[in-house]
């Protein structure tokens, strides 16, 4: 089984369709990529991050830095 197909069994045993799974293991391997480059990560690292939020939504928890809100760097421009 492959990164894919791994992402997509994830995806679908938390309860999305299958074709919504596959969906969204491609933007989950899309971001990971992104993450990856944009702060220096390792794969494994940026993949980490990305399955911990998303399970966490799942759960209807949030991750710090994704509470709502204006993001921090606009937060400091305000006032």
């Amino acid at each position: 089984m492959n990164e894919r197909e791994s992402l997509v069994a994830l995806c679908q045993r938390l309860g999305a369709p299958a074709a919504q799974a596959g969906a969204m293991a491609d933007q989950l391997l899309k971001r990971c990529g992104q993450l990856a480059v944009e702060r220096g990560w390792p794969r494994e690292r940026a993949m980490e991050h990305l399955l911990t939020v998303l399970i966490k939504g799942r759960n209807g928890e949030t991750v710090p830095g994704f509470e709502g809100g204006l993001p921090p760097s606009s937060c400091k421009s305000i006032g």
